[in-house]
């Protein structure tokens, strides 16, 4: 797909800690990935019977265990910039103790036999999905879901048009997913990790206590969408009773009559519900399967479903009524367990993504398909409709509730929680126009690390320090691999950003300062890549800790909270088939940070608790023009004392 394959979503639940140590240049080498662990196209051997989908699976590499000095050296390294001389004297004597303790060292052994047990193929996945996502309480939407704006169809603004054409669109990605036949994605030409693509359609997250659960449905029995509108759920079958697939002009037809069987009056919202905390929606669950049979039967068919479809009666135009409208909605019409299509009334589209079995980069790769396929009219979009069409097509049929006053009460406590929670948040859109990957490229630098140098700078220019920031990084290379932590924050970009902010500084040591910060970002980003990162690493050590032993003092050190306290949580996802996507903050002072690098724009979604967005969003905007003037005159005073020199000889 055409983003960034390193990048995934980032992580949005509790707060994670992490470690590190002070590392010179020479240190930082010593530390790179080694050899050993380097795999090429070749290195891969397909197994047919598994299907093309998952025919690399059995020779992906399983993640490592990084060497503990390593780790250790790279947790005091991404420290420093945000801790006191005095501060950092410290940390460094707590890492090192830790390091040359015999506690660390059996640590260490465990988790290394961990990663080689056969019976486990990834010695983080099972942990991380628990603590990061089903173990997680709080709501769903807003801290963990995340959304996609579609590009507009001007053909399509008819919303019956718009929800048809995706729905018909999509059904030949999920032919190729549920078949296996859809070829793996890959990076440089290595297979990716295709197992979470199996809950990409007919699946959904339940509510369970102490931890959620999910469940695939068997797409052969199961073959319907549910279509919301007014807070109520239709079913929408996607064949008829002789088994051939509907047209998008039959299922035109029949999202029309969804809305019309919907009327102007909107439902009591059940769907509410999946907005709420985790353990009190499994209790609201329990009591509806309990106040009626109907019930069951009714959430059955709507977790069951290939993908929830949700009209919504509202027009947004602008970037954030849309990225408003599509990561959080009004909170009724939605059923936030499951991965959902939202249409408008004005045929504007988007998606809210269910993040607890997958991350970003296969849902985007499926919606990518859709639009993509539309705009080039691949879509077999069937005969064109004529005044008989859908004639002999059931209605679709309405999946009712019957709620009895604990319901109700469980249903109007989750609209007022939901009201609560957003009401405390805001959401600024920049599409910033001065320039774009295009003109990044030609001063020889990532656009990626560009854009995250940029975000450093705004956050000194707001708060006069480092950021500390959570950049996510896909490790889909190895079997189960979800995501590791880029340190966006470091030394070199502290330096660079206060030489920026300091107005007698030289633009000539600006730029040297620049590439440096750029050269250590690209560093973090190997590690991460390789499954050599941080955070993963120390997570596991505290895990592999027994009932009844102590916690290592790295841990408790105040370093370890404050530079795990991830006030900028960043993300990239660039398709030109996307036209804005984000999701919440991870911690209460901090913002959600998501952007798109274009050719020529650079888009950033910022969410907080109403903590200054708009100066944030002004802030990178300044930060994003000063980076390039300061770069172009340092390049013409290059250039003219090459010229003046050449002169002399």
């Amino acid at each position: 797909m055409p983003l960034r394959l390193s990048s995934s979503l980032a992580y949005r639940s509790p707060r994670m800690p992490l470690t590190h140590r002070h590392m010179t240049s020479r240190s930082i080498r010593s530390s790179a990935p080694r050899r050993s662990q380097q795999q090429t196209p070749e290195s891969y051997v397909p197994d047919p019977s598994a299907g093309t989908m998952l025919r690399f699976q059995a020779s992906l590499p399983r993640l490592p265990v990084p060497p503990l000095s390593d780790t250790v050296n790279k947790y005091l390294d991404t420290v420093k910039p945000h801790l006191t001389e005095t501060e950092y004297t410290a940390t460094q004597a707590s890492a090192h103790a830790f390091l040359n303790s015999t506690q660390a060292a059996e640590l260490q052994q465990r988790l290394e036999a961990r990663a080689v047990d056969p019976s486990i193929k990834n010695w983080l996945a099972d942990w991380w999905n628990e603590v990061a996502y089903m173990g997680y309480r709080d709501p769903v939407v807003v801290y963990v879901s995340y959304f996609y704006v579609h590009i507009d169809d001007p053909k399509r603004r008819d919303p019956a048009k718009r929800a048809a054409s995706l729905i018909k669109a999509m059904l030949p990605f999920r032919h190729l997913v549920e078949s296996k036949e859809l070829e793996p994605d890959k990076a440089k030409g290595v297979p990716l990790c295709m197992e979470s693509y199996k809950w990409l359609f007919h699946s959904s997250r339940y509510p369970v206590k102490p931890s959620d659960k999910a469940r695939k449905f068997d797409p052969t029995v199961y073959n319907h969408v549910v279509v919301m509108r007014k807070n109520k759920f239709f079913e929408v079958p996607l064949a008829t009773v002789e088994g051939r697939e509907l047209s998008t002009a039959e299922l035109e037809v029949q999202i029309e009559r969804v809305m019309q069987l919907a009327g102007n009056d909107n439902n009591v919202p059940v769907g509410a519900l999946t907005s709420e905390n985790r353990d009190v929606w499994a209790d609201a669950r329990e009591a509806l399967l309990a106040a009626s049979p109907l019930n069951a039967a009714s959430l059955e068919r709507i977790e069951s479903a290939a993908i929830v479809v949700c009209l919504d009666d509202t027009k947004p135009v602008t970037r954030e009524d849309i990225s408003w409208a599509c990561w959080v909605g009004d909170g009724r019409n939605r059923f936030y367990d499951k991965h959902q299509l939202i249409v408008f009334d004005n045929g504007r589209s988007g998606f809210l993504g269910e993040h607890s079995c997958m991350d970003g980069t296969p849902t985007l790769r499926f919606n990518e398909f859709m639009l993509a396929s539309l705009a080039a009219r691949k879509v077999d979009l069937g005969p064109p409709r004529t005044v008989f069409t859908g004639a002999s097509l059931p209605r679709p049929t309405e999946l009712k509730f019957e709620l009895d006053a604990k319901c109700m009460t469980y249903v109007e406590g989750a609209c007022k929680h939901f009201d609560e929670l957003v009401g405390r948040h805001d959401m600024e859109v920049l599409h910033y126009e001065g320039y774009g990957k295009e003109m990044i490229k030609k001063f020889k630098v990532m656009p990626d690390t560009w854009v995250q140098l940029v975000k450093q700078l705004a956050f000194h220019k707001m708060f006069n320090r480092p950021g500390v920031t959570y950049e996510s990084c896909q490790t889909r290379k190895y079997q189960l691999g979800r995501t590791e932590v880029i340190r966006s924050a470091s030394s070199e970009s502290k330096a660079w950003a206060e030489a920026m902010l300091d107005p007698d500084e030289m633009d000539e040591n600006r730029t040297v300062l620049f590439r440096r910060a750029a050269a250590r970002h690209l560093q973090y980003v190997t590690w991460a890549l390789e499954g050599e990162g941080v955070d993963r690493h120390l997570f596991g050590l505290k895990k592999m800790l027994r009932e009844g032993e102590q916690m290592p003092d790295l841990f408790s050190d105040p370093a370890y909270g404050r530079t795990s306290h991830w006030e900028l949580s960043t993300s990239q996802l660039s398709s030109k088939f996307v036209d804005g996507w984000g999701y919440g903050e991870v911690v209460p002072d901090g913002y959600g940070l998501s952007y798109s690098i274009g050719d020529h724009y650079i888009r950033w979604t910022i969410t907080s608790l109403k903590k200054e967005t708009a100066e944030l969003k002004h802030y990178l905007a300044e930060a994003a023009t000063e980076t390039r003037f300061m770069l172009e005159r340092a390049a013409v005073t290059e250039k003219s004392q090459a010229d003046c020199g050449k002169a002399k000889l």
